[in-house]
């Protein structure tokens, strides 16, 4: 996929099965609370996090353990209270991918985590962040 094929993209359908609260937004958009997380098979692994209020903004995220299979964010114990985790495998783990020109990089330093059973989403920074980048580089698939 193109990089301008991204940026012009309509915005899919969105689903109410897929909305996220997220009751202290993202970094940036602390005003926001209620995104969708969209997939389209043609874009995988990519997802959409799309906000609900205003359907033309969403963000281009991945899993990070596709990116780096090590990646091991430690969540802070006042993050997984405000998320309701009560195990690891309630989290799912995403970040946002960044466009610049042609390359395209992840911010491993602020995941966003959703927990699966309340679908209650925060953009955290892990208590281990400092071992990763805000830009670690994406790799490009060959066309």
């Amino acid at each position: 996929m193109k990089v301008a094929e991204i940026m012009e993209r309509e915005p899919l359908p969105a689903e109410t099965e897929n909305e996220i609260h997220m009751p202290f937004g993202l970094l940036g958009f602390e005003q926001v609370k209620k995104y969708q997380l969209l997939a389209s098979p043609e874009e995988a692994p990519f997802l959409w996090l799309q906000m609900a209020e205003d359907p033309s903004v969403a963000f281009l995220v991945v899993s990070p353990f596709l990116v780096a299979p090590s990646y091991q964010p430690d969540i802070g114990p006042e993050d997984v209270e405000v998320l309701g985790l009560e195990n690891a495998e309630d989290a799912f783990i995403f970040n946002i991918v960044t466009l610049r020109g042609t390359t395209a990089t992840v911010n491993l330093r602020g995941p966003i985590v959703v927990n699966r059973r309340n679908l209650i989403g925060k953009q955290v920074i892990h208590v281990n962040a400092a071992k990763y980048s805000l830009q670690h580089p994406l790799p490009i698939a060959a066309p």
